[in-house]
């Protein structure tokens, strides 16, 4: 795991289809990823970006309707990782 990686979580597996779809169509750098086991959520899958895309992923998300539970940002620290929950 990178040192820092950022998740979105979706309220239903059609949020996160509809969105790995938008987040194409602009062209982001985005992977979608069975959702963390850390994070408890209905959807299975989640989609992963890197810090800088923070700002634009929110942005696309919220025009494109498409609902969340939340953004995490999940860091290994001494070998564990660490999952805090930042929108």
């Amino acid at each position: 795991m990178e040192n820092s990686i950022y998740v979105v979580v979706f309220e239903s597996t059609h949020y996160a289809i509809a969105a790995e779809k938008l987040f194409k169509e602009l062209k982001l750098p985005v992977e979608i990823i069975p959702t963390p086991r850390e994070i408890t959520a209905s959807c299975g899958l989640s989609i992963k970006f890197n810090e800088d895309l923070l700002e634009t992923v929110q942005e696309a998300l919220s025009n494109g309707n498409i609902l969340i539970k939340g953004v995490y940002q999940m860091m290994r620290i001494n070998n564990q990782r660490v999952v805090s929950q930042i929108v």
